[in-house]
């Protein structure tokens, strides 16, 4: 298990992370989503050895790894770019910490060929060994990173935004397979991304990082379905956060899903709806999806979603005012957000 006690890092007068708590448990696919610049690589750094924190402790299974040397804290780092070596084939590249890492280097060559050959053969590579980098795909490539930090037997993997280079369909493919492998390993990794579709799909555990501090860390379900507090609902890109007096509820902020909103001509609010009126701004066709943008009375942007199997909002029309309304179990309020 990987533990972040009370972790900050800053750069001059920028802090970076302020007072983190985090934990990563045994055989677990954790999810870190935030933005860019929330922190996320800074802290990936830190677990990894790269830089050191400015307070806090960090340790896995209860021995704190935070002073060590990177090389001698068994975690393995897959970088967004891959950091492949060009010139070295796909065996060489897998082998290459095996034979030149600081501490306990291999020198028998044939547990070096059975070591790499079996790391490909768990990333699904098998018989691309005498390849050049060069000469495969994207996801290949982003195999062969994977295969050489899992040959050295880490005891945690950190993928920094490791699906960021791939194109849409590879990306999804890739998070099968990347699940997948986990699984087989028995080991935990630590995946950072931006994107809040694959942190929910990835993890096991999704945590929100913002402003350098983790505003919650929670099953994909429950963080979807009940975020604690306005930052941790605005990463998930699904709900509305708005002025509880807008619709009468009372004050601070409130979020209801972008899926839990009605329309309907004002005037015609069904009883027991909570409601706010809005002017339609325009819409978005997406595909199965269609997606409704309305401006609130205090400037405040809603956004509305409609499945089309079953579409439920009635036909719009630019610049007129509509009621919104939702049941009153639909919101979640957050008192004191900001």
């Amino acid at each position: 298990m990987l533990t972040l006690t009370r972790v900050s890092r800053r750069y001059g007068d920028t802090v970076a992370l302020d007072g983190v708590n985090f934990t990563v448990p045994e055989n677990t696919y954790m999810s870190l989503l935030g933005a860019s610049g929330a922190g996320k690589t800074t802290l990936l750094r830190l677990i990894a050895g790269f830089e050191e924190p400015d307070r806090g402790e960090i340790a896995i299974n209860g021995e704190r790894i935070d002073g060590q040397p990177s090389h001698l804290r068994d975690i393995g780092f897959v970088f967004q770019n891959f950091a492949l070596f060009p010139h070295l084939s796909v065996s060489e590249n897998v082998a290459f910490g095996l034979r030149h890492r600081t501490h306990d280097a291999l020198k028998n060559e044939t547990e070096i060929k059975d070591r790499t050959e079996a790391a490909l053969e768990l990333v699904g590579l098998t018989g691309f060994g005498h390849r050049a980098v060069s000469a495969i795909s994207g996801g290949q490539r982003q195999r062969v990173a994977l295969a050489r930090t899992l040959v050295c037997e880490p005891r945690i993997v950190l993928l920094d935004e490791p699906l960021g280079a791939l194109d849409a369909n590879l990306r999804a493919r890739m998070c099968d397979e990347l699940k997948a492998i986990r699984e087989r390993l028995g080991v935990s990794f630590l995946h950072v991304t931006g994107s809040e579709t694959e942190a929910l799909t990835m993890g096991d555990k999704v945590a929100v990082l913002a402003d350098g501090k983790i505003m919650q860390s929670d099953t994909p379900d429950l963080l979807f379905n009940q975020p604690m507090n306005a930052e941790a609902a605005r990463h998930l890109n699904a709900w509305n956060i708005f002025d509880a007096g807008l619709c009468g509820a009372g004050q601070g902020q409130i979020a209801v899903r972008f899926d839990q909103i009605d329309v309907c001509a004002e005037g015609q609010v069904p009883e027991g709806r909570l409601t706010l009126g809005a002017k339609y701004l325009t819409g978005e066709f997406n595909g199965p999806t269609a997606l409704s943008f309305f401006r609130a009375d205090d400037g405040t942007l809603l956004q509305i979603i409609d499945h089309l199997s079953q579409p439920r909002l009635p036909q719009l029309d630019e610049g007129a005012r509509y009621a919104l309304h939702f049941a009153p179990d639909a919101l979640r309020q957050f008192h004191g957000a900001a």
